[in-house]
């Protein structure tokens, strides 16, 4: 796998898309392809600080800065409201939205909640030998990340796919399509992905003793499942969502991290 930029890497860190098409639809193209452009550039300029919390914004204007025609446009303001970037305005148009630091603290208390659900009601109703047996391979591809005495920027990368693809293999494993889809709510929210701030503790001096005791927690959790363990597997996912809430506390009011800046940061307001 190719190594991948610090500042994409942290996109999907955050919790939002890691890659952005620069070209626009050429003439003809369908207008949802259009539109999906026209989201990720758009979001790409919230993220970049170019678009800051509060500004108002509307369709003929972001038509303007895009060199698009406002169909799409629209199209895309009305899914950066349904993420949660944008809020719309009583008298029309949109403005950025910004988040309190509770804001963010709460999203991912509510995934840390949902997801200590998950693994109870695997654990107690059964899970599927298939999916555990995937959760385990996920977990063995980070165990040979986490070999080596460092991980560098593809390997970190790597790291945050399978961290993903395990978090959705245990909403999996509950067998309830109600958490499953409330998970898919909450962990679409801005910042509050399982692999939320990570990009925090990427170049700091504890990175991989963190990323293993997180991988420690990921292994008790199966374990837990197979046990038929309920109680115990519930709280150690509520235990996990602790790691995000410190590396979100460490982002926004850390210092001396040579981490690169996690795109959109700036439209957290920091408590006082």
């Amino acid at each position: 796998m190719k190594a991948t930029s610090p500042e994409r890497t942290a996109r999907g860190l955050a919790g939002l898309p890691g890659d952005t098409l620069e070209a626009m639809p050429e003439p003809g193209e369908p207008v949802s392809s259009a539109a999906v452009k026209a989201q990720l550039r758009l979001r790409e300029k919230i993220l970049a600080g170019q678009l800051a919390g509060g500004t108002r914004i509307t369709e003929v204007a972001i038509a303007e800065l895009l060199g698009v025609s406002r169909t799409p446009v629209r199209s895309a303001l009305m899914r950066l409201e349904q993420e949660g970037l944008l809020d719309a305005l009583p008298n029309g148009g949109y403005s950025v939205r910004t988040f309190s630091e509770r804001d963010v603290a709460d999203a991912i208390e509510l995934r840390g909640t949902l997801e200590g659900l998950a693994a109870r009601m695997a654990a107690e109703r059964g899970a599927s030998a298939v999916v555990l047996r995937e959760a385990r391979a996920c977990l063995a591809r980070i165990d040979e990340l986490l070999r080596e005495s460092a991980l560098d920027d593809a390997a970190f990368t790597r790291y945050v796919a399978f961290n993903g693809r395990f978090h959705a293999l245990l909403s999996e494993l509950s067998g309830s399509e109600l958490i499953a889809r409330q998970l898919e709510r909450v962990t679409s929210l801005p910042f509050a992905s399982a692999s939320g701030f990570v990009v925090v503790q990427a170049n700091s001096p504890g990175a991989r003793d963190m990323l293993l005791i997180a991988q420690d927690q990921h292994v008790q959790v199966l374990e837990a499942i197979e046990a038929r363990e309920g109680s115990r597997a519930e709280a150690l996912m509520r235990e996990h969502s602790r790691i995000a809430q410190r590396n979100l506390r460490e982002a926004l009011h850390g210092s001396g991290s040579q981490a690169p800046p996690l795109p959109g940061v700036q439209l957290i307001r920091r408590r006082s």
